[in-house]
């Protein structure tokens, strides 16, 4: 069975023991790393059974996948950030970069405010763009929330405080979905293995190194710990009952404002 992920410390430590054979499986999984945007967007095609997504993504895709309850990205202190070379008053008539418009983090965006111009690309990409004056700000995601300062940028927004002011709850991010059209059963059992995953990186960790290092964006183990231990934490063993009302506040405000459509169906295998 085929399973994507993102090139980040966080997938890669989450799933090592899963796609090495460290775990068992229902069925043999072999992996396929992209970038979170693309990951979006192969979803809308069905194209893999089990997958890491955007929740902005998961909120249009409701009726193909399900979410695990275990692997996913949630949390407190985890937002996305807004970055320029100098402090911006509003977002009006500003030219900022985007991870993609699929992402949490452009959704996030999108509920803060309005009246300024997205320019998508690559979340790897959109440092440098900011430093070199290509774009106004830039919306940044994984890594790059530890290396901005690198590159002369100053912080914003903080979109996940901003969340957490105005809900009480986590932010959601990512979500780890499998195709309904694989059964309940398949699917609670894939539950089950990425969970043995992440609870066996967490008692092997420096053994995952090597392989998150492979596809790591940043090579300094300081930052790559500093990742892990940011956006791995109980919500990815478990989404838990506080975790299901974040997911479900971030549909529901995005319902309100057009721009996902509503759905009966659980948002994760119960």
């Amino acid at each position: 069975m085929e399973l994507g992920y993102s090139f980040c410390p966080n997938d890669t430590f989450i799933f090592y023991a899963l796609v090495h054979g460290k775990v068992p499986t229902p069925f043999p999984v072999t992996e396929t790393l992209e970038d979170v945007e693309t990951l979006n967007r192969w979803a809308f095609e069905g194209r893999l059974p089990l997958t890491k997504i955007s929740y902005a993504a998961y909120g249009r895709l409701r009726e193909r996948y399900v979410a695990l309850r275990s692997g996913g990205a949630l949390g407190r202190g985890v937002g996305p950030l807004l970055v320029a070379r100098a402090p911006v008053d509003n977002l009006v008539d500003k030219r900022i970069a985007i991870p993609g418009t699929n992402t949490t983090a452009f959704m996030l965006l999108s509920l803060y405010g309005t009246g300024f111009f997205p320019v998508e690309m690559r979340y790897d990409r959109i440092l440098p763009a900011v430093q070199s004056g290509q774009v106004d700000a830039g919306l940044i995601i994984h890594e790059s929330r530890f290396t901005y300062p690198r590159y002369g940028l100053v912080k914003v927004l903080d979109l996940g405080e901003w969340w957490e002011a105005e809900t009480g709850l986590p932010i959601p991010l990512g979500a780890i979905l499998a195709r309904r059209d694989l059964g309940e059963a398949a699917i609670r059992s894939l539950d089950w293995a990425v969970r043995s995953s992440l609870e066996y990186a967490y008692a092997h960790p420096e053994e995952t190194l090597a392989y998150i290092k492979q596809y790591a964006q940043e090579l300094e183990e300081e930052v790559i710990w500093a990742h892990i231990h940011t956006y791995v934490n109980e919500f990815s063993l478990d989404v838990g009952e506080e975790g299901e009302r974040a997911v479900a506040e971030l549909f529901r405000r995005a319902e309100a404002r057009g721009l996902i459509a509503g759905s009966r169906l659980p948002n994760f295998l119960d």
